[in-house]
């Protein structure tokens, strides 16, 4: 039997590393050109790993949250609308977008929620790559927020964080303090991850999508809570309250009528695409709808609309054609 080469043990651990690169980096490519280069100096430097100091999940892990740090030294905090720029009305003029670094990008479920392990362990997870979630995570230095996430969604021990970062235990569990008080002074948007076992919740989803595809824009607001918020990303204008989203909704300018919600697995939340009709009658992507849902209302929509750069990461959904590249489309 041939030996091992170090491409069958790194791969393995793909997954859950770009999950851990996610929640650090806020972006989904940014998760994926961390990990690629962690995997590229494990590669380079396997013949020098010894399994006595380090597992190689740990050794792994310590690579890359240093490639994490560096790319955040000196950058922008990722965010969402509700933390760029105060609510407006509904109106035509979205203003001018923001950069794509301004934002906390989504991510594919299958990029980072391992297949294995049980439904509590997956609740755990869906739950800690919300949008909401990974938004709050960037308000923490880069180590407090490396701490956090390796002791309070990984589950690590303090003394192994310890060794993982060359600091120690005291100094740990003091940044956990410190992240847990900011998170606790920012604030985590309640809501719900996808549940599919959920009746509650698939019926509140189906209602959604009906209500959406024959624009019944009375009965979609319906489903909304009277705080509910409504952004899309580039753009930092957002809406909050039932009839601010109606409003927007029934502009002539809005342009929804004909288009349709496709299923995707995103940020373990309710996502789906939207797609319009083409001039020859097939759908193209318009933009990715990521739902928080909270006590059977929908609470939020954030609607990415630079869909064709986010169809390379996902795919693009099914019975559409991808979107020529283009400016980024108006609602």
């Amino acid at each position: 039997m041939g030996k091992t080469s170090p491409d069958d043990r790194l791969e393995p651990f793909r997954t859950e590393l770009t999950g851990y690169c996610y929640r650090m980096l806020g972006s989904g490519f940014d998760a994926e050109d961390a990990v690629q280069e962690t995997m590229v100096r494990a590669w380079r430097s396997f013949d020098r790993y010894d399994e006595r100091r380090a597992s190689l999940r740990t050794w792994l892990y310590s690579i890359a949250t240093n490639v994490c740090l560096d790319m955040l030294r000196g950058a922008r905090r990722r965010a969402l609308a509700m933390e760029l720029s105060p609510a407006t009305s509904a109106g035509p003029d979205l203003g001018v977008p923001a950069p794509e670094r301004a934002w906390v990008q989504p991510v594919p479920d299958a990029l980072v929620l391992p297949r294995d392990g049980g439904p509590e362990e997956a609740a755990v997870l869906r739950e800690t790559i919300r949008l909401a979630f990974v938004a709050a995570l960037q308000h923490l230095p880069p180590r407090q927020r490396a701490v956090l996430i390796l002791r309070e969604v990984l589950c690590w021990k303090a003394d192994e964080v310890a060794r993982l970062l060359g600091a120690t235990v005291a100094s740990v569990n003091s940044a956990l303090q410190r992240a847990r008080a900011t998170l606790k002074t920012v604030g985590v948007t309640p809501g719900e991850p996808l549940r599919p076992s959920d009746g509650a919740q698939r019926e509140l989803l189906a209602r959604y999508c009906d209500a959406f595809e024959r624009h019944d824009v009375t009965a979609l607001v319906a489903l909304l809570h009277e705080d509910a918020t409504m952004s899309m990303p580039p753009f930092t204008w957002w809406l909050r309250g039932r009839d601010q989203i109606m409003r927007a909704m029934l502009a002539p300018e809005a342009s929804c009528a004909g288009a349709r919600l496709v299923p995707v697995a995103a940020n373990g939340s309710p996502a789906f695409w939207q797609t319009r009709p083409g001039p020859d009658g097939v759908h193209v992507p318009f933009g990715l709808v990521i739902l928080d849902v909270c006590d059977g209302l929908v609470t939020g929509s954030t609607i990415y609309l630079d869909a064709d750069r986010l169809v390379r990461l996902f795919g693009p959904p099914s019975g559409s054609r991808r979107q020529p590249e283009t400016s980024t489309p108006r609602r």
